[in-house]
């Protein structure tokens, strides 16, 4: 592997390349909570439920487990991110325990489709929410997700502070009213759903773990989103003792808003009624205080994506600055501005490319096709900690995952087993994601080829790994 890095012409350590180390505690989990909290609470709920024939216990239950998985994945990266805090998170793990290229793999999966596609995703998503509050012609309907990516861009550009700021008050807003529409389901609605599930007869085992995995599938798209924060680690003030206390509170403060929340639907609909619904929040609230208080979930959804749009903005470029001071992307995305001190350059371009995908309508295909494949590099990057255990006991583990080895290993097992039910279920589909990644392959070895060597005499390659 050794040989393969040294190819890699990494950028110098200069004040132009540096980020300021600027995120707080409550910068970290306000980005956990505003790139998870997207769409999927107020509409994954009814998907899970139709998996499980309408089941609430069962529902429930993947839910939980969802939620501890995610958890346990938070727990691995905590220690990760608290021994090598640097921009880029995951990209920088699976670049020091398994070579340049995996990492290049995933980084150019999250410049290409996963990040630019949520981005697009989420700033289209913006106007069918948006629509349901105000009129929206076919123009408006156009150009609102493109005027709304270039916002969070400028904001990004224009200071990291601000960006955290906003991603910050934003998120607050929508945990308030999620929470509020949730207490308030809960105290008013009727309580006919949360004990359907186990009145019904027992499911056959076999038939249980099969509708149970189909479910689960659902609910980590829901959970999807806490690894980002691995990504700004770069930029946290007193990493080794912030950081894994942020990632690990802002992933377990979601899977109990994201439980309280499917209570509160089942209770006012139950179970089958959440399997019938397509927009199980709003339903619950239409059914509960009528069909006009149903639009305050517009609202609520609107602040909900815009969060989760910004905090997508801010931190995954930070992959992109981490790749290319690696020297296998572009130069200028390794330069901080020298005003803002933002990977400038690294945002810019990235929301450039999701523009297009959303002005030309690709994000939906691509991003159905990879979004699995994401689940592989998670699982690498949480095998990492092994390497890192091995290769570097010296380091310095202010945080150490609880439960080494098994949480990381039934992390890790349990997104491969999500990638391969992917690939089993959906083959075309995953055929051509998996193709769509490895297209990643050629384009690394050309740019070794185009950048064969240091920058300068006598400078060395940032992986360390042996």
């Amino acid at each position: 592997m050794e040989q393969d890095a040294t190819r890699c012409a990494p950028v110098p350590m200069t004040p132009n390349y540096q980020l300021a180390r600027i995120l707080t505690l409550w910068d970290l989990i306000a980005i956990v909570f505003g790139a998870v909290i997207g769409s999927g609470v107020f509409i994954i709920p009814g998907t899970v439920l139709r998996a499980v024939g309408g089941r609430s216990d069962v529902a429930l239950g993947v839910w939980v487990v969802g939620g501890v998985l995610s958890l346990l994945g938070a727990l691995t990266f905590g220690e990760l991110g608290a021994m090598k805090p640097e921009a880029g998170g995951i990209y920088v793990y699976i670049r020091d325990a398994f070579g340049p290229l995996p990492a290049f793999l995933y980084g150019w999966s999250l410049f290409f489709v996963i990040a630019s596609g949520s981005v697009a995703t989420l700033a289209v998503a913006s106007t069918l929410y948006l629509s349901e509050l105000v009129p929206l012609s076919a123009l408006a309907t156009r150009v609102v997700p493109l005027a709304l990516i270039v916002f969070c861009a400028a904001i990004n550009v224009r200071g990291t502070r601000h960006s955290a700021t906003l991603t910050t008050w934003t998120t607050v807003g929508k945990i308030v009213a999620i929470l509020g529409v949730t207490i308030a389901l809960l105290v008013a609605g009727r309580a006919r759903g949360v004990l359907d599930g186990p009145t019904l007869a027992p499911l056959p085992i076999l038939t249980l773990v099969s509708t149970a995995g189909l479910a689960m599938i659902a609910t980590l798209w829901a959970y999807e989103g806490w690894q980002y924060v691995t990504f700004s680690a770069g930029e946290t003030r007193d990493p080794q003792r912030i950081f894994p206390l942020g990632i690990v509170a802002g992933t377990a403060g979601v899977v109990l808003l994201y439980l309280l929340a499917n209570v509160a639907y089942i209770r006012v609909l139950g179970g089958a009624g959440v399997a019938q619904s397509q927009r199980v929040a709003a339903d619950a609230v239409a059914a509960t205080f009528g069909p006009g208080a149903a639009r305050a979930i517009a609202i609520v959804a609107e602040v909900a994506v815009f969060s989760a749009l910004n905090s997508v903005v801010l931190t995954a470029p930070r992959v992109f600055y981490a790749m290319a001071r690696d020297g296998v992307f572009f130069r200028r995305l390794a330069e901080v501005h020298p005003r803002f001190g933002t990977p400038a350059f690294a945002i810019v371009t990235g929301a450039a490319w999701a523009l297009l995908l959303a002005a030309t309508g690709t994000y939906e295909q691509l991003l159905t096709y990879v979004i699995f494949s994401g689940w592989l590099f998670y699982g690498l990057g949480a095998v990492s900690v092994f390497w890192y255990r091995r290769h570097r006991p010296e380091a310095v583990r202010p945080f150490r995952v609880p439960g080494y080895p098994l949480t990381p290993a039934l992390f890790a097992i349990s997104a491969l087993a999500l990638v391969v039910n992917t690939m089993i279920g959906q083959p075309g589909r995953a055929a051509i994601g998996l193709g769509i990644v490895l297209l990643g392959a050629p384009a690394f070895y050309a740019w070794r080829r185009w950048r064969p060597t240091p920058d300068s005499p006598g400078e060395s390659p940032r992986r360390d790994a042996a």
